[in-house]
C-alpha cells in the first residue's frame, strides 16, 4: 500500500503533493514500483495534528482519485478519512477501500456506508485522537488490549451486515503508543491473526524508528523501516503500508519466502 498524502502537514511528506497533478505522478510512479494498493488522504494524522473539514478533504483528494483512475482504471484505490461524507464522495469516484484510524467510530454513518457500498475497510486501533494521542498512552498490556478492541470492532460491524471477508485490520503503530508499545506489537504481531482477517502495518518512517535509529529526518528512516516491515512480515502481516514502495517490496517478498520457505523447495 503506497501512501499518497494530498496534504500540506504530514509528518513525512507533507506538501510534496498538495498540488493534484504532483500527486497524481506519485501515485502513477508508485503503481509502476509495484504498489498494488494506494492510500489517499487529505488529512494529516500525525501527532497534535488539528482536524480537516470534510469540504477541504473532498477538494484535496478527489481530483487525485480522479486523475489516477483516468490513467490506471484498474487501480485499487483507498480512502484514508474518519468521515463519511469524505468516503462517500472517494467511493463515487472510484476508491474501492476505506481506511479509518478510528476503526468506523469516529462518524457514525461510515459502518452503514461500508455495508451499502461493499468496500473494503481498515478498522485499526487508536487511543485518543491525533490531536491527543501521544499525550501519555497507557496500557496494562498492549497487545492484548489493542487485540480485544480490534475482536470487539470486527464482532460489531459484521454483525451490522458487514461482510468479514472485506475487512482488515491494523494495530495502529505510532496511534496511542509510546516507543515500547510500538515495539512490543511488531514483536508479538502474530498474536492479532486469530482474529481471522488480514493485518495492515503503517510503520513506515515513523518516529519510533528514527528514535531507535538515532535518525532525525523521516526521509532517512528507510532502513529502520525495512527492519520494521520484515519483522511484520515474519509475524503474519499481510498488507504493508508504506513510502517507499520498490525498496519495500523487495524486503516483503524476501520476509514472505522466509515465512514460507517451503513454497520455494522445487526451485
Amino acid at each position: 500500500m503506497g501512501v499518497v498524502n494530498v496534504t500540506p502537514d504530514s509528518f513525512s511528506d507533507g506538501g510534496q503533493y498538495l498540488d493534484a497533478s504532483q500527486a497524481i505522478k506519485k501515485a502513477l510512479h508508485m503503481i509502476r514500483q509495484g504498489a498494488r494498493i494506494l492510500d489517499i488522504g487529505g488529512e494529516s494524522t500525525r501527532p497534535g495534528a488539528a482536524s480537516v473539514a470534510p469540504e477541504e478533504q473532498i477538494l484535496r483528494v478527489l481530483p487525485v482519485i480522479e486523475g489516477i483512475l483516468a490513467k490506471e482504471p484498474h487501480a485499487i484505490i483507498s480512502i484514508d478519512t474518519t468521515s463519511s461524507i469524505v468516503a462517500q464522495k472517494a467511493i463515487s469516484a472510484g476508491a474501492s477501500i476505506i481506511n479509518d484510524i478510528s476503526g468506523l467510530t469516529q462518524d457514525t454513518d461510515m459502518p452503514e456506508l461500508a455495508r451499502e457500498t461493499r468496500v473494503g475497510i481498515v478498522i485499526m486501533h487508536m487511543q485518543g485522537t491525533p490531536e491527543n494521542m501521544q499525550h501519555d498512552p497507557c496500557y496494562e498490556d498492549c497487545v492484548a488490549e489493542i487485540r480485544e478492541w480490534l475482536q470487539a470492532r470486527v464482532n460489531t460491524v459484521t454483525a451490522m451486515g458487514i461482510d468479514p471477508a472485506s475487512i482488515a485490520i491494523d494495530p495502529g503503530i505510532g496511534f496511542g503508543k509510546k516507543l515500547a508499545h510500538n515495539l512490543e506489537i511488531l514483536h508479538r504481531l502474530a498474536h492479532f491473526t486469530s482474529i481471522g482477517a488480514p493485518i495492515l502495518v503503517g510503520a513506515s518512517r515513523k518516529r519510533f524508528i528514527g528514535t531507535v535509529g538515532n535518525v532525525e529526518s523521516p526521509e532517512d528512516r528507510l532502513p529502520g523501516s525495512l527492519a520494521a516491515l520484515t519483522c511484520a512480515v515474519l509475524q503474519g502481516a499481510s498488507i504493508l503500508r508504506v513510502h517507499d514502495v520498490p525498496e519495500s517490496l523487495q524486503a516483503a517478498r524476501i520476509a514472505a519466502a522466509i515465512r514460507e520457505p517451503a513454497r520455494w523447495e522445487n526451485l
